[in-house]
C-alpha cells in the first residue's frame, strides 16, 4: 500500500517519534543530547532558553514539557511559557503569529513558542508563586511545581468543554490524573485557589472531575 496518505502518515509518525525524543527534558541532558539530535529542535529549545536568559526575561516553563519533567507519556510539540506581554517586545527573533489579551503564539527558528501572559491573574501567580528550577541543557530553569502545572491545567478546563473539545479535554484530564496519581497533591486547597479565577458553576464542575480521577486514582493503586 502506498500512496500520499500514507507517505503524510509516516511523516506524522516521524515527527511524533522525534518529538517524544526532543521535547522530553529527560533527554536534555548533556550525556543524552547525542548525535541524534543535533540539528534538531531541541537546539532551538537551547537558543530561546539562552536568549531569554540574555535579554533577562522572566518566565516559568510550563505546558507539555514541564509536565514531561514530572511524569512520563506525554508527547508535545512546542514550547510553553508564562511571561509578561511587555517581555514580548524583547524577543524581535520570535515572530508573533497570534496575540489575545491572556495567549500568543510564535515561533522561533522552526519552533512554535505559546505564551501564557500575565495580563492573567492566575497565569501571574503561578509566575510569582508556583515556581522551581529544573537543570535542563545545561542551564537552571524555572518550571511550574506539580501545584502550578495543575492550578494551569484546571483553570483551562471549563473553556475546553465549553468549546467542546473533547481532545484536549482528554488530554487535560489524564495529564491531571497522572501528576495525582505520581504525586498525591492536596487537592482541595488548588479548587479554592482556581475558584477565585472561574464562575461557580465552574467550580462545583470541576471539585466533581476531581473527585472522580482521585477514586479512579486510588482504584488504581488498590488493584
Amino acid at each position: 500500500m502506498s500512496g500520499p496518505g500514507v507517505l503524510h502518515a509516516l511523516e506524522d509518525i516521524g515527527r511524533v517519534v522525534q518529538n517524544a525524543l526532543c521535547f522530553n527534558p529527560r533527554n536534555w541532558s548533556r550525556d543524552n543530547v547525542d548525535d541524534a539530535l543535533v540539528g534538531s529542535p531541541i537546539e532551538a529549545v537551547r537558543q530561546f532558553f539562552a536568549l531569554l536568559e540574555e535579554r533577562q526575561i522572566s518566565f516559568v516553563l510550563v505546558g507539555g514539557i514541564a509536565l514531561l519533567y514530572y511524569v512520563e507519556g506525554r508527547n508535545t510539540q512546542d514550547l510553553d511559557l508564562v511571561v509578561a506581554t511587555e517581555d514580548l517586545k524583547k524577543l524581535p527573533e520570535v515572530e508573533i503569529v497570534e496575540q489575545d489579551l491572556y495567549f500568543a503564539r510564535g515561533k522561533f527558528r522552526g519552533l512554535q513558542v505559546d505564551f501564557l501572559l500575565t495580563t492573567n491573574p492566575l497565569f501571574r501567580r503561578v509566575r510569582q508563586e508556583y515556581v522551581t528550577q529544573a537543570h535542563l541543557l545545561d542551564r537552571e530553569v524555572p518550571i511550574a511545581t506539580v501545584e502550578g502545572l495543575l492550578l494551569l491545567k484546571l483553570y483551562a478546563l471549563p473553556s475546553l468543554y465549553r468549546q467542546g473539545n473533547f481532545g484536549r479535554v482528554n488530554v487535560y484530564e489524564s495529564d491531571i490524573a497522572a501528576l495525582v496519581y505520581r504525586y498525591e497533591p492536596e487537592m482541595a486547597p488548588l479548587l479554592d485557589i482556581v475558584a477565585e479565577y472561574v464562575g461557580e458553576g465552574d467550580v462545583t464542575s470541576l471539585r466533581q472531575i476531581v473527585a472522580e480521577i482521585e477514586e479512579r486514582t486510588r482504584r488504581f493503586k488498590r488493584g
